[in-house]
């Protein structure tokens, strides 16, 4: 034991320092939020949009190219489709937002983060968040980054968050996956059973649209189809940081 009191004192602080020290710098292999340059989109083309596997971009008659956050699987095929090379991923980790329609970017316009709740809530779960947890068909990407927010490195209870097991216990509901038709009861039940007032987070584009199974008849299309979303964490999946920013955000740790 003795051994293990002089390792840890060698080892030294081990939590990242995320939100008082210095932004956290992001590998080059991240992927952030499309941004689109207007000049170098050629007229009439659809490259992107036809490359797009789960209909996040569109492109509105006489308008600019729209990306929607929410459906939007990070992955690079719109940027490698473009024949202007028009499009590029940002290396922003920010990307959750209080409404739905803040995932609707055009362009590189400006963009609405997370705002934090009203007071009232706010006083109540500032200092103190018990969040449960339902995967609603997820295929366990989301779940395994929320996991990694528990662990030395990140530590989310330093914040007095933390995940419990039961809904008895929790102030909000954080969701995963598209809500198939199978876990729609269990949802709503695991809502139902939490005390009021309570919180729901959707964490990645299936809990948000549903994904790439939007439009499935297995499927709901997210857990706003179902619930009240106070959070969207957009990503597949949402990289850890951009979790613990979106949670910070809406407990206004966060400017």
């Amino acid at each position: 034991m003795f051994q293990t009191f002089l390792e840890r004192l060698r080892q030294g602080r081990r939590t990242m320092a995320f939100p008082d020290g210095p932004a956290p710098e992001m590998p080059d292999r991240f992927r952030g939020r499309p941004v689109v340059d207007a000049s170098k989109c050629p007229r009439g083309c659809r490259a992107c949009l036809d490359a797009c596997p789960a209909g996040a971009i569109a492109i509105p008659a006489r308008g600019r190219v729209r990306v929607d956050l929410g459906k939007c699987l990070f992955c690079p095929d719109c940027a490698e489709a473009c024949p202007q090379g028009a499009i590029r991923h940002d290396r922003d980790f920010r990307l959750a937002a209080g409404g739905r329609e803040d995932l609707v970017l055009e362009g590189d316009g400006a963009r609405r983060l997370a705002g934090a709740l009203e007071e009232k809530r706010r006083k109540l779960f500032g200092r103190s968040l018990r969040l449960r947890q339902v995967s609603a068909g997820g295929c366990n990407a989301c779940e395994a980054d929320l996991n990694v927010l528990t662990t030395v490195g990140w530590d989310l209870s330093r914040f007095g968050i933390q995940l419990v097991a039961s809904p008895r216990h929790a102030d909000g509901l954080l969701v995963t996956g598209p809500v198939t038709e199978n876990m729609k009861e269990a949802l709503r039940k695991t809502w139902e059973a939490m005390p009021e007032p309570r919180l729901v987070i959707a964490v990645g584009a299936c809990a948000i649209s549903g994904g790439l199974f939007a439009g499935r008849p297995e499927t709901r299309g997210g857990a706003g189809q179902e619930l009240p979303v106070d959070l969207y964490i957009p990503g597949c999946p949402p990289h850890p940081l951009t979790i613990l920013d979106g949670l910070l955000r809406l407990l206004g740790r966060l400017e």
